[in-house]
């Protein structure tokens, strides 16, 4: 194959979703909600997110300057989840139990699901991997097939699933964090 890593994200799309649904909405609660209780404000998840996506476009340009097409890679959707974890604490009068539990369901919950409305919106890859075709990869290299089926019944379900299962615990240890940085400034 003359299409090397294109076709391999191809084979692989889903399988990756799920991966990185519940790597971004953990990676994205941790932080939010740390900020969050940090200042004790509800907006401030929302400006956590808009911060990383600003990064992310920024890690967007460097791909792009590598030669890979702009529309192929793809910015994860942050800001509307953030924007419910704000919700919670604030519907909840700062509750930051509420904020764990609640939110960080919430967070698991909806970013797999805003990220897969953001992957419909892009150029189909197998179009891509044919107009920029990439070198021939060694035999050694070369991408293993996925077992058809196997995570293909809905990627979505599975991400938020896992997300929201994992995001809670995450979202904890974010809150837990704030203590230990409190208790690292007292010490000063």
């Amino acid at each position: 194959r003359n299409a090397g890593d294109y076709i391999f994200y191809t084979d692989w799309a889903w399988t990756s979703f799920v991966v990185f649904s519940i790597s971004q909405s953990t990676m994205l609660v941790v932080g939010a909600i740390y900020y969050m209780l940090f200042t004790g404000v509800p907006g401030t998840a929302t400006y956590y997110a808009t911060i990383m996506t600003i990064y992310t476009w920024v890690a967007k340009g460097a791909w792009f300057a590598l030669g890979y097409p702009y529309d192929f890679i793809v910015v994860p959707v942050w800001i509307p989840s953030a924007m419910l974890l704000d919700l919670t604490y604030w519907a909840t009068r700062r509750n930051k139990h509420a904020a764990i539990i609640i939110g960080g369901t919430l967070v698991g919950l909806s970013l797999p699901i805003f990220n897969m409305i953001n992957l419909l919106l892009i150029r189909d890859p197998l179009e891509m991997a044919f107009k920029y075709p990439r070198p021939t990869l060694p035999p050694y290299m070369t991408p293993i097939e996925p077992q058809v089926g196997k995570f293909y019944n809905s990627p979505v379900a599975l991400g938020s699933g896992a997300g929201a299962v994992l995001s809670v615990p995450i979202a904890a240890l974010g809150a837990k964090l704030n203590t230990w940085t409190y208790r690292w400034m007292a010490a000063l």
